[in-house]
């Protein structure tokens, strides 16, 4: 419970004798400056940006929990391998979270801060798993009127990545889009984005559950990757669609090298004439997640006319620059009940977000397992 000198704050620390240490703090309220305010933080959703830092590389199936109901402590494992890519960051308690939005309780002396008391603010910067967040008047999105905390916690991270992908794919020069694990509440954003927009879409899933959720609001082109048809029917939409282009939150295994050459099969089946190097049509995968933790495998066998790499977020923004940010940014607040509207199979607390049982379901990233944490609960 917050106290008049501070609020709660959930802190992950990876320790130099290899375990990972989840805590909560007191941490104080400062004064916010002319130009900052006070945010009572009322939601903040569980991403998976989020479980890197917070579990630090740990082995959580080791996880331990100790300390109070009040002031829970859990404890993991980090595997040897894993310690070497946290060196950077041993024995620092850091604050965990990247967005979250609440109201405004407290607002310095400036015009645009004193605009904000009162409202509620949707805010992304890192330290979202708290009660309190100083920011920066200019850093906060307004929400419109009658949205709930709960409504506008998730208005950065999923749906700028959508908009992020679909922007990367015109800039790029694809015409239509595939993005893998496609049933997460980022990929049911990407559906109803590309829909409004008139973008062509082709949906890959694992499970034939997740094909008809995604057809039941508005999807065209659904593959289940577990079928023994997938390399068919995944060409077939690719030729339909004209796809060139895939976001992938897998990452590990063969789904990337499999994208690939159902592009290339697909360019061959339009092409005019014959190359012995392949179609020259250039087709392009992205990975921007690693549900799969395994290393990426390529079998090569479409021609030369391909690249694959690494997208995130944070870069996309920097490199179109803040005044086009901040416009798809307004977007996200206009439709974050419609377009970027988030579900949630959970509510917890702070306390309870700090329990084995609950690390259990949110550390599985899995599909309608996603959890909202309230700070203020």
């Amino acid at each position: 419970m917050a106290t008049q000198e501070g609020g709660r704050q959930l802190r992950s620390t990876v320790k130099k004798d290899g375990t990972l240490k989840l805590e909560l703090v007191t941490v104080p309220i400062p004064e916010p400056k002319d130009n900052e305010v006070v945010v009572r933080i009322e939601a903040s959703p569980i991403n998976p940006s989020d479980l890197g830092l917070l579990f630090g590389g740990a082995d959580m199936t080791t996880a331990k929990a100790s300390g109070s109901k009040d002031d829970p402590v859990i404890t993991a494992s980090i595997p040897p391998a894993m310690m070497r890519a946290m060196a950077a960051r041993v024995d620092q308690s850091l604050p965990v979270g990247n967005e979250g939005a609440g109201v405004v309780v407290k607002a310095g002396d400036s015009p645009e801060a004193q605009a904000l008391m009162g409202e509620t603010v949707a805010v992304l910067g890192g330290a979202m798993y708290a009660q309190y967040r100083v920011m920066k008047a200019k850093e906060c999105l307004r929400l419109p009127k009658g949205t709930s905390a709960k409504e506008g916690a998730a208005c950065f991270v999923n749906p700028l990545t959508a908009i992020g992908m679909v922007e990367t794919m015109k800039r790029e020069g694809h015409k239509a889009l595939v993005h893998t694990a496609a049933a997460s509440n980022l990929g049911q954003m990407l559906v109803k984005l590309c829909n409004k927009d008139g973008v062509e879409l082709v949906n890959i899933v694992r499970k034939d559950e997740q094909a008809k959720l995604l057809r039941s609001i508005g999807a065209k082109h659904v593959v289940d990757s577990s079928s023994p048809k997938f390399m068919d029917e995944l060409v077939e939409a690719l030729v339909a669609t004209g796809a060139t282009i895939a976001f992938d939150a897998t990452g590990g295994g063969k789904l990337a090298s499999n994208i690939l050459t159902a592009m290339e099969i697909a360019a061959g089946k339009t092409a005019k004439e014959f190359s012995r190097y392949g179609s020259t049509v250039h087709k392009q995968v992205y990975i921007y997640g690693g549900l799969d933790r395994s290393p990426t495998e390529l079998t090569r066998g479409y021609g030369m006319a391909w690249g694959i790499g690494g997208w995130l977020l944070t870069p996309f923004l920097q490199k179109i620059g803040p005044v086009e940010a901040q416009k798809l940014r307004e977007r996200v607040a206009a439709e974050v009940k419609t377009t970027f509207a988030s579900s949630y199979a959970k509510e917890i607390s702070l306390t309870e977000a700090l329990t084995l049982d609950a690390i259990a379901v949110y550390g599985q990233q899995a599909t309608g397992k996603k959890y909202l944490i309230n700070p203020s609960k």
